[in-house]
């Protein structure tokens, strides 16, 4: 199941690092840092996937807390717990259907057998994409007027660690040392992934 808020996040005031943690951490952080100067510009990025996280800092800090609260969760009811199973339609072919219902548990069963094992397959390729995105998306948002961008994205997408660090290197440090740390997964195993001494 899908959490409604990141696990954790990391804010920046113009270049600087001002934050980091939970979401209620790093807002708390945003909102006073934003009192002492309206003037700051502030972003806040998932950890995890380093889109920007919107914050509604209004009122006191027990307003913005209060939310950052997650919903509470219905009342259980009687009877079986539900799975999270999700029905949609799947199109297949009548061999696939036949294959399918002759494996032990049924089509259902099967199927998820099948996602699971693809899953597990792909797992390191689901990082590294997962990685170059979340980069790509910090980047873009921080650095796109930086010198050496264009180059460092082309080298983030070719896992090229040595080319992606040298791009990176006149960045301002809390910038280019988030950026390498969200590159980190992508870039290991590759030309020159091994050297974390910058992250």
């Amino acid at each position: 199941m899908e959490t409604p808020f990141p696990l954790s996040c990391t804010a920046f005031l113009g270049s600087r690092r001002l934050a980091a943690g939970s979401l209620a951490t790093v807002a708390v952080a945003v909102r006073r840092a934003l009192e002492a100067d309206p003037r700051g510009q502030a972003l806040v990025f998932d950890d995890a996937d380093g889109r920007v996280i919107d914050l509604d800092l209004r009122g006191t800090e027990a307003d913005v807390l209060a939310r950052l609260e997650p919903p509470p969760e219905p009342p259980r009811g009687r009877g079986r717990p539900k799975l999270g199973v999700v029905p949609r339609e799947v199109t297949l072919l009548p061999r696939h259907w036949e294959w399918l219902n002759a494996q032990p548990g049924g089509a259902s069963v099967a199927l998820r057998k099948l996602v699971e094992e693809a899953r597990r397959a792909g797992k390191d390729a689901d990082l590294r994409r997962s990685s170059q995105e979340a980069a790509y998306r910090f980047m873009a948002a921080m650095a796109g007027d930086l010198p050496g961008f264009e180059e460092a994205c082309r080298a983030l997408f070719a896992g090229d660690a040595a080319r992606f660090r040298a791009q990176v290197a006149s960045w301002p440090g809390d910038l280019r040392r988030h950026a390498l740390g969200l590159a980190g997964p992508c870039l290991a195993g590759f030309k020159g992934g091994n050297d974390e001494s910058d992250v």
